[in-house]
């Protein structure tokens, strides 16, 4: 190790073992790291090197056969700690380390992750691509990691798929299947459409012949360029009648369309968003799809996912959408211009796009569990963030508008492993769900229903023994579901953390709720799908106990079934 007085530090590694460990220190500076093996590290990485103290480690992935390796790293003080503690190996521990690591949603083993991408199946496999930066668990060095599952809810971490070059890191997209060789990549190709974020945001291509497992990228990348700073997340899909492939791409403010007859060549067709829905924020991750109206799979309706940060309906990031009619060409709105609509009505639902190539023509879509209000303070550091739960949706229809249905994939019951209903409740009293189950960890699905006898507020809260609450309730005289997250355990991190959210509801004489607890999310949805909440909380112990409530009016419980939840 070779301190130089220009302030570069230089590595010599003669014989390689698989990984260089690195100190990692989350508030240090960002070093400049150089690997002399071009062919796997075209461009340096920006690691946060420990200076003062250790946070966690990551692994550096050292190549294969490389013979002797040189690493040049900018900017590290010789006095750091890291220098010390870095260390060859052939192994690295990403066993959990984490209390607040989710049972059974997706989470990386280590590092950051943001957006969903490239959700594709193929051969039994569901494909979840995502940001990721494998050096550290803040936003950085955007790669795209990679899992695949046979059933949506049990998760195999694979090696990165696509990592940074000479174009810029690997910004968000999605994956198709080429079932026709209509590229030119092979019959059955996945073919990969990822933004290239270097000095512009451009439009790239990376291909797999092996399901996923090692991609190529395109030597004529990039396919689709602009001259406007914010250009990215293309979403690619086959639209039947005109015979040609559609690229949905967020423009500023705006998504614009581009078409292809042989996915390679794209030529711009129009665009949509002037005037249209909430612009308080720079639109992302746009998703294009048809879907069944009222369950008639003969009525169907387009809809635009469109995902917004800032300007969500409780601020920061937030999934919107448009319903209405595409032509291969355009897409027309059904909408008044200022109408906005919302996917989740919780604040920790972003980036959300679905499977493209799923079996049965299902609509299946999956969203970044967090809000980039305080997405790189939320209390982990061997990880940073989870997904939703998969969520199958549809469309229904209510005064001349089209909504969304959002509802739990039905592989989602193959977690239950106790169940345990009860049907006698005393309103205003407690009861502990450890003393009623005999497997709780904290993490675990409730089905309850609520049959409402006047007007008022009637719902429960969810606490432990350090007082650490969640309310889920109806106001019945506002029309309206809600989430108060304020007392929930740590929220001293952002202040943009303590929220209380809420979702328009109709009255009706019985209420129905669905909710998934986990280690650090509770997800509610609505027993016939018109809302789902979504919001983060870190409670110092699980909330194992549980109190029903009115204020202003009286109501009755019907029943409450408690699931306790296998681990994928």
């Amino acid at each position: 190790m070779d301190h130089q007085e220009n302030g570069e530090t230089v590595i010599r590694i003669s014989n390689p073992t698989r990984f260089l460990l690195l100190p990692i220190e989350e508030n240090a500076a960002e070093a400049r790291v150089y690997i002399d093996h071009k062919e796997t590290y075209p461009v340096p990485m920006n690691i946060r090197l420990a200076v003062n103290r250790i946070d966690y480690y990551v692994p550096l992935q050292l190549p294969e056969n490389a013979g002797p390796l040189v690493i040049t790293i900018n900017s590290v003080s010789s006095q750091a700690v890291c220098w010390e503690k870095m260390a060859l190996s052939e192994t690295f521990d990403d066993s959990n380390r984490e209390k607040f690591r989710p049972l059974y949603h997706f989470s990386p083993a280590y590092g950051w992750m943001n957006d969903p991408n490239g959700l594709v199946y193929l051969d039994g496999e569901y494909h979840l691509f995502y940001q990721y930066n494998p050096y550290g668990s803040v936003w950085g060095n955007m790669h795209w990691g990679h899992a695949v599952s046979k059933d949506l809810v049990r998760w195999e971490h694979l090696p990165v798929a696509i990592a940074p070059d000479e174009l810029g890191t690997v910004f968000s997209g999605n994956c198709i299947i080429d079932k026709e060789n209509t590229a030119g990549f092979g019959k059955d190709a996945m073919i990969a459409y990822y933004t290239s974020a270097g000095e512009k945001q451009t439009q790239s291509i990376a291909y797999s012949t092996d399901q996923g497992r090692t991609f190529t990228k395109y030597d004529k990348n990039p396919v689709v360029t602009a001259d406007i700073p914010d250009f990215r997340d293309p979403n690619v899909f086959y639209y039947e009648p005109t015979g040609k492939w559609i690229m949905v791409i967020a423009a500023g403010q705006e998504v614009q369309f581009f078409s292809s007859s042989d996915l390679l060549h794209w030529e711009y067709e129009s665009s949509f968003g002037e005037g249209y829905g909430n612009h308080g924020g720079v639109w992302e991750c746009p998703d294009l799809l048809q879907l069944p109206v009222n369950g008639d799979p003969n009525q169907k309706k387009w809809v635009l996912l469109l995902n917004i940060n800032p300007g969500g309906i409780f601020r920061g990031s937030a999934t919107q959408y448009f319903t209405g009619d595409f032509d291969g060409r355009q897409f027309t709105c059904e909408s008044a211009p200022e109408t906005e609509k919302w996917m989740d009505w919780g604040k920790d639902h972003y980036a959300t796009i679905t499977w493209s190539n799923a079996p049965q023509g299902r609509a299946i879509a999956i969203a970044w569990m967090s809000n980039w209000q305080y997405a790189n303070q939320v209390p982990t550091l061997q990880f940073r963030s989870a997904n939703s739960v998969p969520r199958e949706i549809s469309l229904f229809t209510k005064e001349n508008e089209t909504y969304l249905i959002n509802q739990p994939v039905p592989e989602l019951k193959s977690l239950r492993k106790e169940s345990h209903s009860l049907q006698a409740f005393t309103v205003n009293k407690s009861y502990n769900i450890d003393q009623i189950t005999e497997n709780n960890t904290g993490s675990y699905e409730l089905e309850v229903s609520f049959t409402n006898g006047s007007a008022g507020i009637m719902g429960m809260t969810l606490f432990n023994s350090k007082g650490e609450s969640v309310d889920l309730y109806y106001d019945l005289s506002e029309k309206k579901f809600c989430m108060d997250r304020t007392k929930s355990g740590l929220t001293q991190f952002s202040p943009d953390f303590p929220a209380v959210t809420y979702a328009p509801v109709e009255k009706q004489n019985t209420y129905t709720l669905r909710i998934f607890v986990d280690n650090c999310s509770i997800e509610c949805f609505d027993g016939d799908g018109k809302f789902v909440m979504t919001n983060l909380v870190f409670p110092d112990e699980p909330y194992n106990r549980i109190n029903f409530y009115s204020k202003g009016g009286a109501f009755e419980i019907g029943s409450l079934d408690i699931y306790t939840l296998d681990t994928y």
